[in-house]
């Protein structure tokens, strides 16, 4: 999956705001600033590009001198993400690393900070706020987890599937998000919110160096959103199948047909996921048609075509079902 191409729910930008004093026109020049119609923060089901929100959250961090916008009591200034990731070049491997970084935001943090446990079945990284929660803390605890995973990630130029992902917090209603953030169990209503994965990752030698920095810092956050795992769910191959090749039209059968199984298979080993053929087809139809729709002129005939519509009513209908306006609507916004 290309994060150019993801689209995340409404619910990022909602919760990136909570934690900052802004007016309602400080809002609309960011989420302009930030090519994000206003009208969407009104729409329950509207989403936005991973590279929309990345910029929104830029952009806030620059504005506010808060790498963690409004997320704690002390803001952490601008440059610390870089001298955390230079205090971790030099470890001789991951574990070392890990340790590093949890003792970091020990010493930056006074409301919250990383635990780091290790035991012969599994290694667990814990995010853990010292004081009961004020509001929604959901995306909060969302990309502290994914900070640690895509800094893990990156350090060792390798993939880190978990075991399992803990939520100290309630299912979300965006839970189904999680399919393409984690291929792995995750348990909701938790004691702390922790990735776990397997011991034997810890020996992993540091290969990034001080000349792949800046790179990594330009596309913060959007490279942790959707970091890739070393093992794959079906779900993440047919996604893959249908927006890297330009088959968003593509029927079942030539699906099963390049994942080399039958219709039936693939069926059901999609449902075992938690998810379908239909379902999958609409997300990148969807995603595909707010990032045209974000980073194009194309007319809404055309991209009607490109995603496999008989004509534009179709278009309009499903894109309404799926964000709650239609493709016109969207587009009027961003020029509003």
């Amino acid at each position: 999956m290309h994060t150019a191409s993801t689209t995340v729910p409404i619910h990022f930008v909602h919760n990136l705001f909570q934690g900052i004093a802004t007016t309602l026109a400080q809002r609309k020049h960011f989420l302009a600033q930030a090519n994000i119609p206003f009208f969407l923060l009104e729409a329950p089901h509207g989403r936005v590009t991973v590279l929309q929100f990345a910029h929104l959250y830029r952009l806030l961090a620059n504005e506010y001198d808060d790498e963690t916008p409004g997320f704690f009591s002390r803001p952490l200034r601008g440059g610390t993400l870089k001298y955390l990731c230079l205090s971790l070049l030099d470890a001789p491997n991951l574990r070392v690393a890990l340790h590093r970084f949890s003792q970091y935001f020990r010493l930056l943090l006074d409301d919250a900070h990383y635990q780091l446990q290790i035991n012969n079945n599994e290694v667990t990284m814990r995010f853990i706020e010292n004081a009961l929660p004020q509001g929604n803390r959901v995306l909060v605890h969302e990309l502290m987890l994914k900070l640690v995973h895509g800094i893990a990630a990156w350090l060792t130029t390798e993939k880190i599937p978990p075991l399992r992902i803990s939520c100290a917090y309630p299912q979300p209603q965006h839970s189904h998000e999680y399919l393409y953030f984690y291929p792995c169990e995750v348990l909701f209503e938790q004691p702390e919110t922790a990735i776990h994965f397997d011991p034997k990752l810890l020996q992993k030698p540091i290969r990034q160096t001080k000349h792949n920095l800046s790179t990594f810092l330009q596309h913060a956050p959007a490279d942790w959103i959707y970091v890739s795992f070393g093992e794959r769910l079906l779900a993440h191959r047919v996604r893959d199948y249908l927006s890297e090749l330009d088959q968003t039209g593509a029927l079942i059968q030539q699906v099963a047909e390049a994942c080399h199984m039958s219709v039936r298979t693939l069926s059901r080993r999609l449902a075992t996921e938690g998810t379908s053929f239909q379902a999958i087809k609409d997300e990148v139809r969807r995603d595909f048609a707010i990032q045209q729709l974000t980073g194009s002129s194309v007319l809404l005939s055309v991209l009607a075509s490109q995603l496999g519509f008989e004509d534009l009513a179709s278009f309009n209908r499903a894109f309404r079902k799926w964000t709650g306006s239609t493709p016109g609507s969207y587009r009027r916004g961003l020029l509003q």
